[in-house]
């Protein structure tokens, strides 16, 4: 009998959830798309609010000392570099929604790394094109490069993570004795 209630339900989570799997890449795509659509000033000051928040949160927990002053000082120095990191930080989480639907659905290897990597680079150099025809912004070459090894760094975390879960945590899911 107990048999039969773990095939029911290796069965339902199989036909349910591997669809829905997609819907992070999905998520993904439209928040990169909503934030590369925003006109340059908005995004300047977006991306000055998040890393005026990241540094007072980094002095507050770190308890570093900061005056107000240096505060502002290290926001304006640190501005362009938490840009690129979080094009690298969208990039990896769009590759990693992306990858591991892949891997669900058994593209693994060579193959994960080739399709998955296409498509976020893909995706990279149409982002730019898109982000060329907003007011106050332009494409850069270079963010495309950030953009690859976000996407590169993601699919292999995925990797590792898909092959350790699939060798330890699925093992008893498995439909091979």
């Amino acid at each position: 009998m107990m048999k039969y209630v773990l095939l029911t339900l290796k069965k339902m989570l199989r036909y349910l959830l591997k669809p829905l799997s997609f819907l992070p890449a999905f998520f993904m795509m439209y928040f990169i798309f909503h934030l590369s659509g925003q006109p340059g000033e908005q995004s300047l000051q977006l991306s000055g609010e998040v890393n005026s928040w990241v540094l007072s949160f980094l002095n507050r927990r770190l308890a570093l000392g900061w005056s107000a002053d240096q505060l502002t000082a290290y926001t304006v120095l640190m501005h362009a570099y938490m840009r690129k990191l979080a094009h690298l930080t969208e990039y990896f989480l769009l590759a990693v929604s992306i990858a591991m639907p892949f891997y669900v659905y058994r593209i693994r290897g060579f193959w994960l790394v080739i399709l998955a990597a296409f498509f976020c680079i893909s995706f990279a150099f149409l982002d730019e094109y898109h982000q060329s025809f907003i007011a106050e912004r332009s494409s850069s070459w270079k963010d495309v490069a950030i953009d690859s090894c976000g996407s590169l760094a993601g699919i292999y975390f995925t990797r590792i993570v898909g092959f350790i879960g699939r060798k330890t945590l699925f093992a008893p899911l498995s439909l091979k004795k």
